[in-house]
């Protein structure tokens, strides 16, 4: 394995246009000018170096970035991307969600969720060859994918034979190129400050995605390892994580047109996907799991009051589905109004053209879009029964017993052949996701979600449905609401997984355990797991199918736009990268412009005393009285909230740092404005905009709202 100095085919002479693109660190010497141009002091080749500053102190939380912000582990990110912890730790009488919660010293932080991690990339690796090394042109796509599946778990157990660190097999460009990441993993993570909702959430779903916006996305975990400065299980002997760097934190902020830059992790975006595949998106997955999510975030909030016990269980379960609910109805709207589709067309015919004109060319390339079409229309003829399948695991009794047989039956197996999520790696992990179940657990709502789930299982073509699952739950004849709803309840009432002690003890039994067990849904999960299985196999048959065509078109791509010179990056993968830009406003329409910067004046104005506009008294007479401390921006005569960036972002990008032309903390970024939502898919530089909490507001709310003045003294703060 060599370390990787470039990218395999997108060179460096292909350059996006603005501030579009998601970088990989090892690139930005190639943009090394635009970098300059844009404002950055430092030299560019700097940030390729994973363990140096400041890369080093940027991490990941395993769906959010953070980064360390003290010499003793001191993590930000984002109130979002802890909240899951708080809601964790909160009851009915002790409600952290609402309260806040503040460690004014180390042995009063808290446990974070089990399972938290903060993952330090320390080594990217180029492992293409090895993975392709024994592909072959006949092989069949379950050959081909059970091929690529083992070579990449064989890489990741040489990887991880210091159990300090998790590997990963990455695929970039489709499955064209494939890296090997290396992370030190920090297991004792805890929460020490997340601000009330009324900060962190203010605008909650309302402001989702919008501007302006005044919201303090913000929170603070810390990692702790053993005495011996290693990784370690939670344990109250261990000690505060000393990191190679930390980030400084400039109060001064920046100024409009400053430079900034986000170092993260980026989850995911799609535009290099074709257009059926962007057709189909838009006109059916995303209106039909729009409506799912709405359905289900309808149902809980019917279950359960405000603030009940059963509420606070589902606030984060709730926070997420409401987030990509408004997510996929904004992506709707503004791909019907837009242009997406018949660009992506164009863009087709083009390539299509390019590749016909040079029979070189045309032997390479010339079956690679229409193999790859016609694997993906096959694929979506299941797509219906497999979106709801998908919706129904957020019944949690049903997905927990599932998951518990499935372990049972990959656990007979050698390690390296088991299905990734249960191999003795994966062990721990799993125990902790056991443990958490009954705080995100109430049997009422949660039968509610599986007998919902059903009913739209019921409405599909007896030809898309699974026989073992309509005879289990006798709906062979069609639905009968009375008897189903009977049939659950009874489920429930015999169940004995909900019970923490049984279920972790199933953790450990045998298949046989499982073929005789009376549990209900055990039974269930016995009984459809053959189906399940080869509907499973299947898929991967198609998918290894899809993994010869994919690459094949990408390479395609990726050679057109190298000789149009035009802009080369991966899709987002979760994978570190690094975008750029400046402080900036933006016209979303005609007459319409919006300034870069929001203040505390504008949380009154917005303010109304019920959620999702409820500050506190405290906030609002400290706004009124104009107590801004230290904080205030001269030329805007109060304190900045938030500020907006031309930062290419997308989800996995929350909690990240902004940082100035110096690598200096300067905010979080935490959200994009409405009319980027579609920059998923399709960017446009004039109306992508990134949303930033301030580092003004953040410090503000610290000392003169939290008092949370003992980690104001803990990070090194600069002017």
């Amino acid at each position: 394995m060599k370390k990787t100095t470039i990218l395999l085919l997108a060179m460096a002479s292909t350059l996006a246009t603005a501030d579009e693109g998601m970088w990989q660190p090892h690139q930005l010497p190639s943009i090394a000018t635009e970098l300059t141009q844009a404002g950055l002091k430092l030299n560019p080749n700097d940030l390729t170096d994973l363990t140096g500053f400041p890369m080093g102190a940027i991490v990941s939380l395993g769906g959010c970035t953070a980064s360390f912000v003290s010499d003793k582990g001191l993590v930000a990110s984002n109130h979002h991307c802890v909240y899951g912890s708080v809601q964790y730790n909160s009851t009915a009488e002790n409600n952290l969600l609402a309260n806040g919660f503040l460690a004014k010293t180390f042995d009063e932080e808290l446990p974070a969720t089990p399972g938290s991690r903060i993952y330090v990339t320390e080594e990217i690796n180029d492992v293409t060859t090895l993975i392709k090394a024994s592909i072959t042109e006949n092989m069949s796509g379950s050959e081909r994918y059970k091929t690529i599946d083992k070579n990449s778990k064989t890489l990741v157990a040489e990887c991880e034979s210091d159990d300090k660190y998790r590997c990963s097999v990455v695929n970039f460009h489709g499955g064209l190129e494939y890296y090997l990441f290396k992370q030190l993993t920090i297991r004792d993570v805890r929460l020490v400050h997340a601000p009330a909702s009324s900060v962190g959430k203010y605008g909650g779903d309302v402001d989702n995605w919008m501007w302006p916006r005044h919201t303090g996305d913000y929170g603070f975990y810390r990692a702790y390892v053993g005495k011996d400065g290693q990784p370690a299980d939670f344990s109250k002997d261990n000690v505060p994580y000393e990191p190679k760097h930390h980030l400084k934190v400039n109060k001064s902020s920046v100024d409009e047109g400053d430079y900034i830059m986000v170092l993260g992790y980026p989850g995911r975006t799609n535009r290099y996907r074709t257009a059926l595949e962007v057709e189909n998106q838009f006109t059916w997955t995303y209106p039909n799991a729009k409506n799912y999510r709405e359905e289900l975030i309808d149902l809980i909030h019917n279950e359960s009051a405000p603030e009940s016990e059963a509420r606070i269980k589902y606030e984060s379960t709730l926070a997420g589905l409401a987030n990509y609910a408004k997510n996929y109805g904004s992506m709707i709207k503004s791909y019907n109004k837009g242009t997406t589709l018949a660009r992506k067309q164009q863009l087709e015919q083009d390539l299509s053209a390019w590749i016909n004109a040079d029979k070189m060319r045309k032997a390479k390339y010339g079956n690679a879009l229409t193999g790859l079409n016609k694997l993906l229309k096959q694929d979506q003829k299941t797509q219906a029964r497999d979106l709801i399948l998908g919706y129904m695991a957020y019944n949690k009794m049903l997905s927990t017993a599932y998951r518990l047989h499935r372990l049972a039956v990959e656990k007979n197996k050698p390690n390296v052949a088991r299905e990734s999520g249960y191999q003795e790696r994966d062990l721990a992990r799993f125990e902790q996701s056991m443990k958490t179940f009954n705080r995100r657990y109430d049997a009422n709502i949660d039968q509610k979600i599986l007998f919902a789930m059903l009913t739209h299982y019921v409405e599909l073509p007896k030809s898309a449905r699974i026989l073992a699952i309509d005879e289990f739950f006798e709906l062979e004849k069609g639905l009968n609401k009375k008897a189903l709803s009977a049939k659950l309840e009874k489920m429930y009432q015999t169940s004995t997984i909900a019970d923490q002690e049984t279920r972790l003890a199933w953790m450990n039994k045998s298949v046989a355990d499982f073929e005789k067990s009376a549990d209900p849904f055990i039974q269930l999960a016995v009984k459809t797991f053959s189906v399940r299985k080869a509907l499973e196999e299947k898929d991967e048959e198609l998918s290894g199918n899809i993994q010869a065509y994919r690459p094949k078109y990408m390479e395609a791509l990726i050679a057109y736009f190298n000789d149009k010179k035009l802009p080369v990056y991966a899709d987002a993968n979760s994978t570190l990268r690094i975008t750029y830009g400046n402080v900036k406003g933006y016209s979303p329409r005609d007459g319409l412009t919006a300034t870069p910067y929001t203040t505390l004046e504008g949380i009154v104005e917005k303010d109304t005393g019920v959620k999702p506009f409820n500050a506190s008294k405290k906030q609002l007479d400290l706004i009124k009285s104009k107590t801004y401390g230290e904080y205030a921006k001269k030329e805007l005569g109060s304190v900045p909230v938030n500020y907006l960036g031309t930062l290419d972002i997308t989800g996995g990008n929350s909690g990240s740092p902004t940082l100035n032309d110096k690598a200096e903390f300067v905010g979080l970024v935490f959200d994009g404005v409405y009319e980027s939502i579609i920059g998923d898919w399709d960017y446009d530089t004039q109306l992508n905009r990134s949303i930033h909490v301030d580092i003004k507001y953040m410090l503000w709310v610290m000392e003169h709202v939290d008092g949370a003045t003992n980690l104001i003294e803990e990070m090194d703060i600069v002017e």
